[in-house]
């Protein structure tokens, strides 16, 4: 499992031209998943990144998390997190969990954070997004197990 973790003033997903997800303050997440992820595996990235600590404190410190802050989450399936582009010029994709299995593990990684008590967003999985954000920092990070 692999997700792409973004610090965002604001974000948003639209389908259809309709927002199905949006968030102030907090993280924008991409969330990839492979093969060989398990919901233990996704317990413990919940566990990372809900206690991820890259806001600033008082002394402007990356030292508040988002319960800190009361941050939100914008989750979003992104399977191209896993393209492989050792080979030519077109990515493959066959690290990429199958569909079913990664939308399981997406919708468990969502209800999982969802039990922190922190406020979940979720874009479509599987539908055409489009994904727009104010990065704040900026901050991105790669977090995978």
């Amino acid at each position: 499992m692999k997700l792409l973790i973004q610090r965002v003033k604001n974000a948003k997903v639209d389908v259809d031209g309709k927002t199905v997800g949006s968030v102030e303050k907090g993280f924008l997440v991409l969330i990839g998943v492979t093969h060989t992820d398990t919901k233990e595996i996704a317990d413990y990235l919940v566990k990372k990144l809900c206690n991820l600590r890259v806001f600033e404190d008082e002394n402007d410190k990356m030292n508040l998390s988002l319960k800190d802050v009361d941050g939100k989450l914008l989750i979003v399936s992104q399977f191209t997190l896993y393209a492989d582009c050792t080979g030519g010029n077109r990515p493959s994709f066959i690290n990429a969990a199958k569909p079913e299995m990664a939308n399981e593990l997406y919708e468990y990684f969502c209800t999982k954070c969802a039990e922190t008590g922190i406020e979940v967003q979720k874009g479509i999985f599987g539908a055409d997004m489009k994904v727009s954000l104010l990065n704040e920092g900026p901050v991105t990070i790669i977090m995978e197990k």
